[in-house]
């Protein structure tokens, strides 16, 4: 039947496809969709007309007054989202109203049925087959993302991800055809294309097949984009040298992964070994590069030693700074500067830094003899350590008056004589005017020199903390473990393998940098060290007291190691101090979330943010969980049990009065407390009277 033109209402005739203006149709009181068409589909509907026409009809009926007298106008049965769509691109002036819209016209059967059948008499595409198809267009007709979205009305992210479905390996997309797979897992197996190793993955999988271990296992051998090696060696020189980097295309990637771990490696390597090189041209013997720093090296370090400006330098030094203040005057940022003012502000600064850092520089010796460690910090940054001397090299370096030869002979013929010279010492001592005196008796004077030592240092506690920090920074800084006399011994325990990765950390990075800005103003020979301390004023002694015992700490807890007391001690200290460690450590899916049950993780919203807030997470899963309370609790200051600082007691107990020494009777070592009893007691031995 040949379709006709209308432009006043037809005659109620049925089964006849007729051609009518837009703006003759109206939506049909009798559609049975009452919810709305929703904005993105009929974008979709926009986009395909404009591409592809009208591919299906619109079946309306005549629009008549109540004495069945004809409008003119026309009642959209089926199709309202198509007229919608049309109405949309009018609007876009894409058409005009006047344009002819295909219709089918139906008076026989009732408008309402109709409406409904289209509705519900459909099938809808299975999503692998829409997948596949997007992936035909692509790969056929050449299509990009931006223009597949155009046809189907979609944004070309969401192409994007049915192109990447749409490339999954077609033995899973089968098997999610047949319902073995859910979208989310298939989405999982999306984040790389390599369908070898999805297929792998997919037959390697158990019972537990939640997206998140699926999305790990694929990207298992993977390095992620915020890793120190990526960020140094970075995604243009990765890919220039033939590196992939897979995006995951269904969750937050923060950059996605670098496929190669080895190629990552291998270029982060070279990148630092050319630094190396330009460190070593500095005139250093040799510079080693390394991803991580060689904490097992076993060398002796040295540092920069202070010099004194020449009074050419002093005096561009108090010139500069004076410039340097008269440019900033007035100004709290460089943002605040033109651009002119900023420049020569910035330009000053550099040179006050050039003339500052010739204060301090390392001993021609060490540098002819010494190196240095270049390694990858904690953010991708590089990392010089310099004034390192391997054993082989240390007399060179730091040359020091050699000890008399060590005969052992000679020792044991001078100790089976001993017995001897005590004997013979009273009849002898007139003998042999210049022999020194024996071991014996230097042991027995020393012994004497010791418990007076012991009592005079016991009443100075001035000098008491000098001998202290004295004996712990020789230990904790000096090779030469025997430069104090205090039988003290500070043992600092390595964190590393403890905690992965601590030790790249920033908090990690400013315990390092406390230690070297000690380091570089210790004198060079630990012989100097007595005097470089007792020259410090008060408050500097006690600051790099304060350093030596804070390397000391350990609070670990671990599992073979119960030590209550210690622990209590750790938390008395840490109220002490008021630690705050949400300041330096967040909880995030790597660091705590992605580690415990759904139920810490949805008690700890309910603490750091809200209960409210923990419902609305709690029918997720447990990936999608944790990723969604990291969200949530950032900025909360929220910290699990073993983080937290107990609360500082409401009322400390009254100081004890003591009694001068001397006025009551110290306690003899079975009077001393049982250092082996139970936590809380103290057990004593009390002698009879």
């Amino acid at each position: 039947m040949n379709a006709v033109t209308e432009t006043v209402a037809a005659e109620p005739v049925s089964g006849v496809e007729i051609f009518v203006p837009l703006a003759k149709l109206k939506k049909s009181p009798r559609n049975a969709r009452k919810v709305p068409h929703g904005e993105a589909a009929i974008e979709a509907l926009a986009a395909s007309i404009q591409h592809k026409g009208l591919i299906q009809n619109l079946v309306v009926e005549p629009e008549a007054k109540e004495d069945g007298t004809p409008t003119g106008y026309y009642l959209v049965t089926a199709g309202e989202g198509r007229r919608l769509a049309m109405l949309l691109r009018v609007k876009r002036k894409q058409i005009k109203k006047s344009e002819s819209v295909r219709c089918w016209l139906d008076t026989a059967n009732d408008p309402a049925e109709i409406s409904l059948d289209e509705n519900v008499t459909r099938t809808p595409m299975h999503p692998a087959d829409q997948f596949e198809r997007f992936a035909e267009l692509s790969n056929d007709k050449g299509w990009g993302a931006q223009e597949i979205g155009a046809r189907f009305g979609v944004s070309a992210g969401v192409v994007k991800q049915r192109l990447r479905l749409g490339a999954v390996s077609p033995k899973l997309l089968q098997v999610y055809r047949e319902d073995g797979l859910t979208l989310d897992q298939l989405m999982a197996f999306a984040v790389t294309e390599d369908h070898t190793r999805q297929e792998q993955v997919f037959e390697g999988l158990h019972h537990n097949r939640e997206p998140w271990i699926i999305r790990r296992d694929m990207t298992a051998a993977n390095v992620p984009a915020d890793d120190r090696r990526a960020v140094f060696v970075g995604a243009d020189a990765y890919i220039e040298a033939g590196g992939n980097i897979i995006r995951d295309l269904f969750s937050e990637d923060r950059g996605g992964f670098f496929e190669d771990a080895s190629l990552l490696d291998m270029l982060a390597a070279e990148k630092l070994r050319e630094i190396a090189g330009e460190v070593q041209a500095e005139g250093w013997k040799w510079a080693e590069a390394h991803i991580d720093y060689p904490h097992a090296h076993g060398m002796r370090r040295f540092y920069p030693q202070t010099i004194a400006l020449s009074d050419e330098d002093e005096a561009r030094l108090e010139a500069l700074s004076a410039e340097h203040d008269e440019l900033a005057e007035g100004y709290s940022s460089y943002d605040e500067m033109s651009e002119d003012v900023a420049a020569k502000l910035e330009a000053v600064s550099d040179e006050i830094d050039a003339i500052s850092e010739k204060r301090s520089a390392y001993d021609a010796s060490v540098i002819a003899h010494g190196g240095a460690f270049v390694v990858l910090h904690h953010d991708g940054s590089v990392r010089v350590e310099r004034g390192f001397v391997r054993a082989e090299d240390e007399a060179l370096a730091d040359p020091q008056p050699e000890d008399e030869a060590f005969d052992p002979k000679a020792v044991e013929d001078e100790q089976a004589e001993d017995g001897d010279e005590d004997v013979q010492e009273i009849e002898e001592e007139d003998e042999e005017p210049g022999k020194p005196i024996s071991d014996s008796l230097t042991r027995d004077l020393s012994a004497h020199r010791t418990l007076a030592l012991r009592v005079a240092l016991g009443e100075r506690p001035d000098l008491a903390l000098i001998a202290l920090t004295h004996t712990l920074t020789a230990q904790l800084f000096y090779s030469y473990a025997e430069a104090g006399c205090l039988e003290v011994r500070p043992t600092v325990t390595p964190l590393g393998s403890h905690a992965d990765g601590i030790e790249d950390t920033s908090l990690a990075a400013k315990a390092n940098e406390a230690r070297e800005a000690w380091a570089e103003r210790m004198p060079r020979d630990v012989a100097d060290l007595w005097g470089f301390i007792v020259g410090l004023d008060d408050e500097k002694r006690l600051a790099l007291l304060a350093h030596c015992a804070s390397r000391t700490v350990n609070a670990l807890r671990l599992p073979w190691d119960r030590k209550p007391r210690t622990l209590q001690t750790a938390d008395r200290l840490a109220t002490a101090l008021a630690l705050d460690m949400a300041k330096d450590w967040t909880p995030t899916v790597d660091s705590y979330l992605g580690r415990v049950t759904k139920a810490h993780i949805l008690e700890a919203v309910a603490e750091g943010v809200s209960e409210d807030a923990a419902r609305h997470i709690a029918d997720k899963k447990k990936p999608e969980m944790a990723e969604a309370a990291e969200q949530r609790l950032a900025g909360s200051g929220w910290l699990p049990a073993a983080l937290r600082t107990p609360k500082a007691e409401a009322e400390q107990p009254a100081p004890v009065e003591v009694e001068e020494v001397g006025s009551v009777e110290q306690p003899s070592e079975a009077e001393a407390p049982d250092t082996e009893a139970e936590d809380g007691e103290a057990s004593f031995a009390v002698a009879a009277e």
